[in-house]
């Protein structure tokens, strides 16, 4: 029986044409959604485009610290060392300037060495495989194996070979948060790129396989087990000589902690002017990188602040009652300021950075107590009181809110005291008898000069009951070392942009509280509190320039500060808890913050010549200076006028 042909029904036809359609529009949508992949000539001008680090100089112009989300610093491929581009193309890619992206030799080579050497010598990725990846990521699917191939046939076709390396060279991870050739060269060797050895180089190069696990720092042994690896393969490929490898096989290289050594001082410093930088320029910006920050830091004084802070606290918690459970760790906070230009050149803002990066230095506000009372005595003498002129009435109560109050004085009984004597004895009394008769007001205006604004207008305020940060108090001080001018202290001197631009440049100009007089005499006045007041411990310590400063205890011990200047440097030091407590009983700033303070100076004023502030030309006639506490001379209040006439001739 002849068989019936088969013939093809009506509804055979709709479901292939169907089943036709669906298959269409999957490999449509599949075909779509890897184009979608590929990048088009600005995408590929943007991958260009990458964040690298911004690099902050200290006050001398050398390069201390990078600000990055990533550590990279960008260069050219003409600075980078000739010996790392053929370490990298000998071990990741030795057939880079022969093939269009994409390398079937490769794949089947890198297979047969598998075999051969029981490890993975080179990838099946070729470099510019590796750099597209940087883009479309790496999940394991064939979706994103065939997107990266067709990437990197676009980097291929729009950049020359050069320019690929170039980028992969800048945007690879080498670890340790470091990227790119440069940074890398920095962080593990303390040299720039262009400088790298073969030895150097071919551990680099090592690097780019397992960072983490290759890492010479934490895992030397498989650092060095990779890096013959990478030697070989320079050898095999003829990239160095068999005398080359010998020599760079037996060298023992060293590594440097380059950019991350950063991490080790400054910390405080770093992070306020990435927080400046910030409120300037905006986060976006910032992140991008490639700013050049001129900074006021110097590194030795720095150094020196980390130091006498540690020292200090680990002395102070050794005398602490044992039986003392704290809420939290002792803090304590330091600033150094140059007082003629209000330049920064050290801060530390609490004790362990990596523990607290709150910044008590700048951002916490407490009260100062005693140290305070210079800025009384210093509206008392732009009013026409000197240094001699005595306060009276030192047992009279005085009002305060609609009640007679006594301020007590722990360790002063005088009925009279001069001005000095009651700075230098650092008399509770004095200072209040002080602005109630110079006034309240007059006394906070002057404050105000001085950058003190959210003080309360109360006659305590004479013995520091507003709060103020020690950066503002340890500025104001610059007034009594640079002729009465206050300048706000500054982190940054200039911003300059990748392409040379400034952003941004420090013209900050001062503002004058107090005449060139009245600075002289008060640091004059303040040199008494070190030489021969509470102060004195500084003298005890061995510290034997020409200083003056302040002490200041608070309430039940809480808060103990100094701040103190040379001609050329004030210093403020503060020690406490962040949630106010008593540090210890007696706990006076003479024990607790002078220390700290002289510590510090002791280094950063090495080797300066021991001078003093100098006397305002044509000024201060008859009028005697800083004589011994033993001989100090007594006289009645002179009327305010009186005083001023002997220095100007009139009151001005």
């Amino acid at each position: 029986m002849a068989s019936i042909p088969w013939q093809p029904r009506p509804w055979h036809l709709r479901a292939a044409a169907i089943a036709g359609l669906l298959f269409l529009a999957v490999f449509g949508w599949f075909v779509i959604d890897l184009a979608a992949g590929v990048p088009n000539k600005k995408e590929l001008a943007a991958f260009s485009d990458m964040a690298s680090a911004n690099i902050l100089f200290d006050a001398a112009d050398r390069e201390v610290f990078t600000i990055a989300r990533e550590h990279r610093i960008e260069v050219p491929l003409a600075e980078i060392s000739p010996n790392l581009i053929k370490a990298v193309i000998a071990v990741e890619d030795r057939r880079f300037f022969e093939h269009d992206g994409f390398d079937p030799i490769r794949i089947v080579g890198a297979a047969l060495a598998v075999v051969r050497e029981r490890e993975a010598v080179q990838g099946g990725s070729t470099i510019t495989q590796q750099l597209a990846r940087q883009s479309v990521g790496r999940e394991k699917t064939l979706r994103r194996k065939l997107r990266e191939l067709l990437f990197a046939a676009q980097l291929e076709h729009h950049f020359t070979k050069k320019e690929i390396l170039e980028l992969y060279l800048n945007k690879v991870y080498f670890g340790d948060g470091l990227y790119g050739a440069e940074a890398a060269s920095r962080g593990y060797f303390g040299k720039k790129a262009s400088e790298l050895s073969i030895g150097e180089a071919s551990l680099l190069a090592g690097l780019l396989k397992a960072p983490a696990s290759y890492d010479p720092s934490t895992a030397p042994q498989k650092a060095e087990a990779r890096q013959t690896v990478v030697l070989k393969a320079m050898l095999d490929s003829k990239a160095i000589t068999r005398e080359e490898y010998d020599q760079a096989f037996k060298t023992q290289i060293e590594i440097y902690d380059g950019l991350r050594s950063e991490e080790q001082y400054g910390q405080y410093f770093k992070d306020e002017v990435r927080r400046q930088l910030v409120e300037q320029f905006g986060e976006e910006r910032v992140e991008k990188g490639g700013l050049k920050v001129y900074t006021t830091i110097d590194p030795y004084m720095q150094r020196a602040a980390d130091a006498a802070v540690d020292q200090s606290i680990a002395e102070i918690e050794k005398k602490l009652p044992r039986s003392k459970t704290p809420r939290d760790p002792l803090q304590a906070a330091l600033i150094a300021i140059d007082p003629d230009t209000g330049a920064v050149r050290a801060l530390v803002g609490g004790r362990d950075f990596r523990v607290s990066n709150f910044n008590r230095a700048t951002r916490a506000r407490r009260q100062p107590g005693s140290a305070f009372k210079p800025f009384v005595y210093a509206a008392a003498v732009e009013d026409g009181f000197g240094p001699d002129d005595l306060i009276e009435g030192l047992d009279e109560p005085v009002e305060a809110s609609n009640a007679a109050w006594t301020p007590d004085d722990e360790h002063v009984d005088d009925e009279v005291l001069t001005l000095r004597e009651g700075l230098r004895l650092s008399s509770n009394r004095a200072a209040v008898r002080l602005l109630t008769t110079v006034g309240l007001r007059q006394t906070m205006k002057q404050a105000r000069g001085f950058g003190f604004d959210d003080l309360p207008a109360v006659p305590s305020v004479a013995l520091g009951s507003g709060e103020v940060t020690l950066t503002s108090i340890t500025a104001a001080y610059g007034a009594f070392a640079n002729n009465g001018e206050v300048f706000h202290p500054h982190f940054v001197r200039r911003v300059v942009d990748e392409n040379g631009k400034v952003l941004y440049e420090n013209h900050d100009t001062p503002q004058q509280p107090i005449r060139p007089v009245t600075a002289y005499l008060m640091a004059d006045m303040l040199r008494g509190v070190i030489d021969g007041g509470t102060g004195y411990g500084v003298r005890q310590m061995g510290f034997n320039l020409p200083a003056a400063g302040k002490t200041g205890t608070t309430n039940d011990y809480k808060d103990a500060w100094f701040i103190g200047f040379t001609p050329s440097l004030v210093a403020g030091v503060w020690v406490g808890y962040d949630h106010p407590q008593t540090i210890r009983r007696n706990g006076y700033a003479a024990e607790l913050a002078v220390p700290m303070w002289t510590r510090f100076m002791k280094a950063a004023t090495k080797g300066m010549n021991a001078t003093w502030i100098e006397r305002p030309r044509g000024a201060i006639r008859d009028v005697r200076f800083n004589p011994p506490p033993a001989v100090l001379e007594s006289k009645p209040l002179e009327s305010k006028p009186g005083f001023w006439s002997r220095i100007f001739g009139r009151r001005n």
